[in-house]
């Protein structure tokens, strides 16, 4: 099981070229992406106690200053980059607005496997998420002149699917079963991984048409935006002399945006090239995630 963690990294990017080089192996899987999801966010909700939840509620600065940093540093960032590199507009467009989308259900698995603060990082998520009814369209029109309207009730339906329940689910059985349960939970980490390593060959898989459309330009402006998103959020956090475990929660739930939200509102806001930013940035930061809790897992 700990030879499975430890390859985290390698077998994300092992998973991502086959995906790309033979898209129809893993294509024909694409339902299983929720389902999946769902798996590992319950195997998530079985290492946490209701206690977990209650330590983060006694600390509500830490949801401000994640939320604060969300809103701020990423969609300030994606505009900062896209006039350095001097973007044309659909693009400019697609990069800010995956920059003003809440935190996605990836940057839960990731502190889960990274060891962070996963009752943070879920609180996080959602906390952002309902606030991106308000923060999203205000700061789309602050850095574009338009505003957008969120589906915010489908987001939340969806988080309270893949999310709240199974993570609600899991947390039950080890409070009231732990005795019955603790011979399986070495094994969670190891069935995460599989899991994510799986939805990664699945993502790049449906995604191989428009990758190799991509110019390096928008792949590094991506990679820069992704990384900037966790640096910045790490050295702010650690600023408030938080412990390592928290900036750790907080740069990842930062950078890892919800970027199918950002997909979804450039296709139907304004065309398919101002989607591919986000296509783009949803297939990195799965990567970059990767790799990032296979560091700090075994750090």
């Amino acid at each position: 099981m700990r030879l499975i963690t430890g390859y985290f990294p390698l077998l994300a990017i092992v998973a991502a070229a086959i995906g790309f080089l033979l898209p129809q192996m893993f294509r024909p899987l694409s339902d299983f992406i929720v389902p999946l999801l769902t798996l590992i966010m319950f195997a998530m909700g079985m290492t946490l106690t209701f206690s977990n939840f209650k330590s983060v509620l006694k600390e509500p600065l830490k949801i401000a200053l994640g939320t604060s940093l969300q809103f701020i540093l990423m969609p300030l960032t994606a505009f900062l980059i896209s006039h350095l590199f001097s973007m044309e507009r659909e693009l400019m467009v697609g990069m800010i607005l995956v920059g003003c989308c809440p935190g996605g259900t990836a940057s839960n698995v990731v502190c889960y496997l990274a060891k962070g603060d996963l009752a943070l990082s879920i609180s996080l998520t959602m906390v952002s998420t309902f606030l991106s009814v308000i923060a999203t369209p205000f700061l789309t029109l602050l850095y574009l002149g338009q505003a957008i309207e969120v589906p915010i009730l489908a987001m939340m339906l969806s988080i309270l699917q893949m999310v709240i329940l199974p993570v609600f689910a899991g947390l039950i059985l080890n409070t009231y079963f732990n005795d019955s349960l603790v011979k399986l939970v070495p094994a969670l980490p190891a069935i995460s991984v599989l899991a994510i390593v799986l939805i990664i060959g699945i993502v790049v898989a449906l995604n191989s048409d428009n990758l190799v459309m991509i110019s390096g330009l928008l792949l590094i402006a991506v990679i820069l935006h992704n990384l900037l998103g966790i640096c910045s959020a790490y050295v702010i956090s650690k600023r408030f002399n938080y412990d390592d475990k928290t900036c750790r929660t907080i740069a990842i739930e930062v950078g890892m945006q919800n970027s199918g939200l950002g997909v979804a509102l450039a296709t139907q806001f304004y065309s398919s090239l101002a989607a591919l930013p986000g296509a783009v940035f949803s297939l990195w930061h799965n990567l970059s995630g990767s790799l990032l809790a296979g560091y700090w897992s075994r750090k």
